[in-house]
């Protein structure tokens, strides 16, 4: 196997760019064909067999420069190629390392440094903490220790050639040292920055949506679109196996008659998978207007296997925004709904009531009604026939509430009231709950 290139595709996969096993194999057939012998021919060929989109392509360019770039040991310092001069002849170093850096022989110190950065495995640096550790484990491997011993028991001598070479030696360390950090420093750009990333979606997934700063918003949304892609397509998959349902044995017989008997022709019995309809009603108030956000975009991002989806949205009035979600971009439209009717006085029976008036005759045992709210309704009427009402035509009633349990039922908070109405009554505040809630949904 190709060791540098299969971390070449590692490094393309931590930048970003998506490289299935298949596309693997097309890009060694491609270095096959290419080799390394024309760079720009190789990064062309590379960036159209790995590359999908523009911004993969830009990331694909870039991660491409960083890996193949070798500057190291482009040139030394004047006072140690004076050094090297005068003792290339005499070779007074006693190790392969010190004779290299006498020498000023570049392209043995580049081998070196890249045989042993393999060793040293510097492909699993995360951060940029581990540079210098990894920086010491290559020069070891490359022959410091014996290196440092010659420089001190040239000191000892304390004879001038001895100085001499001891001071070369020293010099051609530090410099060593130098390129070695650069080096590493390249390699964490290479192989840090998908881990980096992946580290900083996890801490964006769990925390609590609430806390976010609105530099991580746009993060955040990448992040809900691609979760809600894999979902889509796993579910996706689920129904349409499970709707082959099963073996028909006698329209199986049936159709295998011409054929004597013999059973050369499969039948099924089909089943009907209903996809699931939905109702998301969406408290926009201060308090929950973030979490609401990210449930609309969850939603509108898998209409692949969601039939139908209606979505309200209040803080006191309540209001139908399926036709805003649907005519918008689904982040233009979450903006103009919270600038509408968001961060208001919440007032849930208010809202309940105006759903019952408008739009209760579309629940029936086909929709699940998803409520997303902290059931805080400063002190009003909470109009709990209309939450029995939705329970008892609704297939489901599933409650995501931001507030830890501890905090349902104090205050002015109708939690414990509400959740006898609800299937499911949950802690939702991350966009990890998020998932985890409509998985459910899905799974159902």
């Amino acid at each position: 196997m190709n060791q540098p290139f299969l971390r070449f595709l590692q490094a393309v996969r931590g930048a970003g760019v998506r490289v299935s096993v298949s596309e693997s194999i097309d890009a060694f057939k491609t270095l096959d064909l290419i080799g390394y012998g024309d760079r720009q021919l190789l990064k062309d060929s590379l960036g159209l067999v790995l590359a999908k989109t523009e911004e993969e392509k830009l990331r694909f360019a870039e991660c491409f420069e960083l890996y193949f770039t070798r500057k190291d040991f482009a040139g030394a310092p004047s006072a140690q190629e004076r050094q090297a001069a005068d003792h290339e002849a005499s070779g007074d170093s006693e190790t392969p390392l010190g004779r290299m850096l006498l020498s000023g022989d570049q392209a043995g110190l580049a081998t070196a440094m890249e045989a042993a950065a393999n060793a040293a495995q510097v492909s699993e640096i995360s951060f940029f903490t581990q540079t210098n550790i990894y920086a010491r484990r290559i020069m070891e491997s490359m022959g410091l220790e014996p290196l440092e011993a010659e420089i001190r028991r040239l000191r000892a001598l304390g004879t001038p050639e001895a100085e001499a070479t001891a001071d070369a030696l020293d010099r051609g360390r530090t410099y060593l040292g130098q390129q070695v950090r650069e080096f590493m420093e390249r390699q964490l750009a290479v192989y840090a920055q998908g881990k980096s990333q992946a580290l900083r979606d996890d801490f964006l997934q769990n925390t609590r949506l609430s806390n976010l700063d609105r530099r991580d918003f746009q993060r955040m949304k990448v992040i809900v679109r691609a979760m809600a892609k894999r979902l889509a397509t796993r579910h996706a998959r689920i129904k349409r196996t499970a709707r082959r349902g099963q073996l028909d044995v006698r329209r199986m017989i049936r159709h295998n008659m011409h054929h004597d008997g013999m059973m050369f022709r499969t039948a099924w019995k089909k089943r009907k998978i209903e996809r699931p309809r939905v109702v998301a009603i969406c408290d926009v108030s201060g308090s929950v207007a973030a979490v609401a956000q990210f449930l609309l975009l969850f939603l509108y991002s898998l209409n692949e296997v969601l039939s139908d989806i209606r979505s309200f949205a209040f803080s006191s009035s309540l209001i139908e925004v399926s036709e805003i979600l649907e005519r918008q971009g689904i982040e233009d439209a979450i903006a103009q709904i919270l600038k509408d009717i968001g961060f208001g006085s919440t007032n849930y029976g208010r809202a309940l009531a105006d759903f019952k008036a408008g739009w209760i005759d579309k629940v029936d045992n086909k929709t699940t009604v998803i409520i997303i709210g902290d059931a805080r309704g400063n002190y009003t009427d909470p109009r709990l026939d209309i939450m029995k009402s939705l329970y008892e035509r609704a297939k489901r009633v599933i409650w995501l509430n931001p507030e830890y349990q501890s905090s349902w039922g104090s205050g002015d908070s109708d939690m414990l009231r509400y959740r006898p109405f609800c299937h499911l009554a949950a802690v939702c505040n991350s966009v990890r709950h998020l998932e985890r809630c409509l998985t459910a949904l899905l799974e159902d």
